[in-house]
């Protein structure tokens, strides 16, 4: 049996998780989630916290929230509800 290799922690896994990136197409191999959330999900440009839900985007940044934006002076984002 041909065993994936997560990309991120080298684990030899028999159910990975394969992601295709839209645009690109570029095809990802994980074992978990928590490996493909360390890979992809963008990082705060304020705190460095991994964005897994609705951040905020402004001036060519990341923001986990308006509150961190706000804090790095980006005053003109809000949090969605």
């Amino acid at each position: 049996m041909t065993m994936a290799i997560c990309e991120v922690c080298g684990n030899d896994y028999d159910k990975p998780l394969e992601i295709t990136l839209s645009g690109s197409g570029e095809k990802r191999i994980f074992d978990s989630f928590e490996c493909a959330i360390h890979a992809l999900a963008p990082a705060c440009a304020r705190c460095g916290v991994r964005i897994l839900g609705h951040g905020v985007e402004a001036a060519g940044a990341f923001y986990c929230s308006a509150s961190c934006a706000h804090a790095a002076g980006i005053l003109s984002v809000s949090d969605r509800a």
